[in-house]
């Protein structure tokens, strides 16, 4: 928040709006749900390092058969299921140690999935700051898509072409996302100016990205091996992408200027995904994304268990709490993209845009 020589005075309703966050982070610590939750954590990481086990077992021991590709999809979805753990531990989620979770996460990021955790940390603290804001949320930025209204009438060519059917083109794209990732995790490690601990991020991310590669390669053949690591890194994205894109994309975006509090600024933006155990799971915890990101430290464990009581404050300040199952979210994204693409120049509903401008809405 920018500071002024001359603040000015805070009106009524924008104070009140403040309140309400406080007041909502209190029911939630009397309800003792903003405590550590190791044990969930412990569990989590034990299973995924006996998964893992199996799945270099069946890489060691099937040979050169086409069913190791399921043994790469595999391969796949694991190292995803670790980068969402990497991701709690980011957000100080696991311990009461600032230092041990960030170590946790250094050693799951960059190790086992191969992330620079210093990138991706700096990028989605950002995000959460800010996310849907229009030239603060880098996870809006324009890339090979385009997810702002009016920036898509700068492409030309191909990317042109790309942009007005680019919603269809969402899943293949994020096939390569994996790619995006690792070359960004380098990136950061040897180019950035300041990355903290960059030493042990180096070796950590360059023993994952040389070492596994030299593993299947050594136990593949170059043609099989190639194939293995093709569609484990086309699993690796999509499963990443089609879990983050979900909780946001489609949702309403804030003009850059325009100051929103920081409850309405989390919940107008983001989406939750119904589905219950299996979707949390699948989903590491991101399907209750509202509840993420107004308490961004709370154990995932524990976000359905908080769930009712966010959803009763929002009804009773009249806040637009939005939630739908995997698939209807998938087609929302893809007709946002669309629209976005074609130039529609705002995609909002008028109801959350007015919510978001702390408007009152029509009775």
């Amino acid at each position: 928040m920018t500071t002024t020589a001359a603040p000015r005075p805070v009106r009524p309703q924008a104070a009140a709006q403040t309140r309400d966050y406080f007041e909502l982070s209190q029911r939630v610590k009397d309800a003792g749900l903003m405590g550590r939750n190791v044990r969930s954590y412990v569990l989590r990481t034990i299973l995924l390092a006996l998964a893992l086990g199996g799945a270099f077992t069946l890489l060691f021991t099937l040979g050169s058969t086409w069913w190791q590709l399921a043994v790469a999809a595999l391969f796949g979805i694991l190292f995803t299921q670790a980068a969402f753990l990497g991701h709690d531990a980011a957000h100080q989620q696991v311990f009461s140690s600032g230092k041990r979770n960030e170590w946790f996460s250094r050693i799951i990021g960059n190790f086992v999935v191969g992330l620079s955790i210093a990138w991706w940390t700096r990028k989605h603290n950002k995000h959460h700051a800010n996310p849907n804001t229009i030239g603060r949320d880098g996870d809006i930025a324009a890339g090979a898509l385009v997810f702002v209204p009016g920036d898509a009438s700068e492409r030309t060519g191909f990317m042109g072409w790309l942009a007005k059917r680019q919603g269809w083109a969402f899943f293949p794209v994020l096939s390569l996302f994996a790619f995006v990732m690792h070359y960004e995790a380098i990136s950061a490690v040897f180019r950035t100016e300041r990355v903290k601990h960059r030493t042990a991020e180096g070796v950590l991310v360059l023993t994952r990205l040389i070492g596994f590669p030299v593993i299947v390669f050594a136990t593949l053949g170059l043609g099989m091996g190639a194939a293995f690591l093709g569609v484990q890194l086309a699993v690796f994205g999509i499963y990443m992408g089609s879990s983050f894109a979900p909780n946001h994309k489609g949702m309403p975006l804030i003009p850059k200027g325009l100051e929103v509090d920081f409850l309405r600024r989390q919940v107008l933006t983001s989406r939750n995904i119904t589905g219950g155990r299996l979707m949390n799971w699948a989903m590491g915890g991101l399907d209750l994304q509202i509840e993420h990101h107004l308490f961004p430290r709370m154990p995932s464990a524990n976000l359905r268990k908080v769930q009712p009581i966010v959803k009763e404050f929002c009804a009773e300040r009249g806040i637009t709490y939005t939630e739908t199952n995997l698939l209807r979210s998938y087609g929302i994204i893809i007709r946002y993209l669309n629209r976005v693409g074609l130039g529609h120049a705002d995609p909002m509903d008028c109801p959350l845009a007015a919510q978001l401008r702390g408007a009152p809405l029509p009775g």
